[in-house]
């Protein structure tokens, strides 16, 4: 028999979202930071070891550097082509796309002058229309102005004496950090915060250096990834460029009944 607790803590799974929006100003309570460490301290390790460590940064200018890194590194992704060619996979055009793959993002909403390109963006003179009505600079911007305005940014790391790539303690301990931020990710909501990932600065090696510089990252430890956090304000209007990605695989497309080749059937 499930209980009510057990059925409120599966809606709260089910319910996870990423936030694509801007936060409230309002700082994250101590209390409620503390809270998403404990839940992340609770995750899974491999025999225990916590290889995880957390950068949590407050200082306007700290996340205001790091907002310009951020920024700089969408709009370098964009001008050069990088970002739609090293992604194009996941990006879906409709919503029949969507409804037959059940994986990816959906472009949805997009700015009047682009609607009729959506489907080009990925060729030379997509990407040239989308120069010469500013969209790098522009989504360099956007991403500089969300970054910029959260209360709160998070920093996670990897202790090196456990995180050795190419050995199992590498994938044992990139495991345990998932789980961390797992449990952050699915605590923050009963908290009524969002969070997203900061992910532009990773895609430019000499950006993600002077974030490591920023936050003083000793050699012992690997600067995986940063996170944006805050509380949601009560209604929020989308981005002029967004995507939903709401859609899950059916259980057919990626479970099997005792072995592969086997799919389970859908209810």
């Amino acid at each position: 028999m499930v209980y009510a607790a057990g059925m409120e803590l599966l809606d709260g799974l089910m319910a996870r979202r990423t936030t694509n929006g801007p936060f409230r100003p309002d700082p994250v309570s101590r209390e409620h930071q503390r809270i998403l460490m404990r839940v992340a301290q609770a995750a899974p390790s491999h025999f225990n070891s916590q290889p995880w460590r957390f950068v949590l940064i407050e200082d306007p200018v700290t996340i205001g550097r790091i907002a310009d890194i951020a920024g700089q590194s969408m709009t370098e992704l964009i001008d050069a082509g990088v970002f739609f060619e090293r992604y194009r996979r996941y990006f879906r055009f409709s919503q029949a796309e969507m409804e037959e793959r059940r994986d990816g993002i959906h472009i949805d909403h997009l700015p009047a002058p682009l609607r009729p390109f959506t489907r080009q963006i990925f060729s030379d003179s997509g990407l040239s229309l989308m120069r010469r009505l500013g969209v790098p600079k522009k989504l360099g911007e956007d991403n500089r102005r969300l970054v910029a305005g959260s209360p709160l940014l998070m920093a996670v790391l990897l202790d090196k004496e456990e995180y050795r790539p190419g050995e199992l303690s590498g994938f044992y301990s990139v495991f345990g950090m998932g789980a961390a931020v797992e449990n952050i990710w699915n605590a923050v909501g009963e908290l009524g915060m969002g969070i997203q990932f900061v992910s532009t600065p990773m895609e430019i090696p000499r950006h993600w250096q002077s974030i490591r510089e920023l936050l003083n990252v000793p050699p012992e430890l690997e600067l995986m990834a940063v996170y944006r956090l805050g509380y949601l304000p009560a209604d929020q209007a989308r981005p002029s460029i967004d995507w939903s990605s709401r859609h899950r695989k059916r259980l057919s497309q990626y479970v099997y009944r005792e072995k592969v080749g086997q799919p389970e059937q859908d209810s």
